[in-house]
């Protein structure tokens, strides 16, 4: 595994193996890596030819009062890991190399209104840094593919909606959310959690499951179930930020005679925020 920190040796290697025809695949991470976003790596890999994953804590999709001193740095580990993958190349570029100007100075990247909303209300800028990042890594790259954990869904469709709207040339690949044994999405922050909360966490996905019994069984009163989950996730012990049913492709909230629906949960464990998601898919029922 090639392990580079600058944008030039990156783009050099890089520009060796197109000239031999080969494709390539891109993994963005934080670090920290856990089973889910190795079968990011995992993926990618049956998509294209050479993998690059980077490792890079975005400074600038942190807010004010958020992680980002104390996100774990877990570089040896994580190399190790991606070296059993037999990941092609690691890229781990420092700040200043990625934002020469400091993050505030550069240019961002802002997507309207899908940014505001759920994830966006309660982390302001927070998708502005995640675009801006993501847009340079493919300009940095200029990769094929790119495979992102569908446990981030709104992520995920805002980087599908600058690939549109830009016309960036590459394939953008959601992975379906890993989870533990207990059914809790891996998460770099589930690391947070006391024992008890851990062991409160399986809650999350149990609500869940629940509003989308309820949503396949007919129910279609998607305000009633939301405020039911919430309620629900209250009395466990939760701090809601959002429990909403949505649209999965035009990502507003779902109404009766939708049949492709996501349901997105934000909540707070002490002060762990966790999120999650899960698909409802009304239309194969009547396949």
């Amino acid at each position: 595994m090639l392990i580079v920190h600058t944008i030039t040796d990156l783009q050099e290697s890089l520009a060796l193996h197109r000239r031999t025809g080969k494709t390539i695949g891109l993994v963005p991470t934080m670090g920290n890596l856990h089973q889910g976003h190795l079968q990011l790596v995992k993926t990618a890999q049956q998509h294209a030819d050479v993998i690059v994953v980077t490792l890079f804590v975005n400074p600038t999709q942190f807010g004010a009062n958020e992680d980002f001193d104390s996100y774990p740095r877990t570089f040896q580990e994580d190399s190790e890991k991606l070296r059993s993958l037999n990941t092609d190349i690691l890229f781990a570029p420092c700040i200043d190399e990625i934002y020469p100007l400091g993050g505030d100075a550069n240019t961002h990247v802002h997507v309207p209104y899908i940014t505001t909303i759920l994830c966006g209300q309660s982390r302001p800028g927070h998708f502005d840094g995640v675009t801006t990042i993501v847009s340079k890594l493919f300009n940095i790259t200029r990769a094929d593919i790119a495979v992102f954990g569908e446990k981030d869904y709104q992520q995920l469709a805002v980087i599908r909606r600058i690939v549109d709207d830009l016309n960036i040339p590459i394939k953008i690949i959601g992975e379906p959310i890993v989870r533990e044994e207990d059914g809790v999405a891996m998460s770099s922050r589930n690391g947070y959690l006391t024992t008890e909360q851990r062991q409160r966490a399986p809650a999350i996905q149990q609500t869940l499951l629940g509003i989308k019994q309820s949503i396949m069984a007919g129910n279609s009163n998607y305000r009633s179930l939301e405020a039911h989950a919430q309620l629900q996730l209250k009395n466990l012990g939760f701090r809601t930020d959002y429990f909403h049913i949505y649209h999965q492709n035009q990502f507003r909230p779902a109404i009766a005679g939708d049949t492709e629906l996501v349901i997105l949960v934000a909540v707070f464990l002490g002060s762990t925020r966790l999120i999650d998601s899960l698909n409802a898919n009304l239309s194969s029922q009547h396949l």
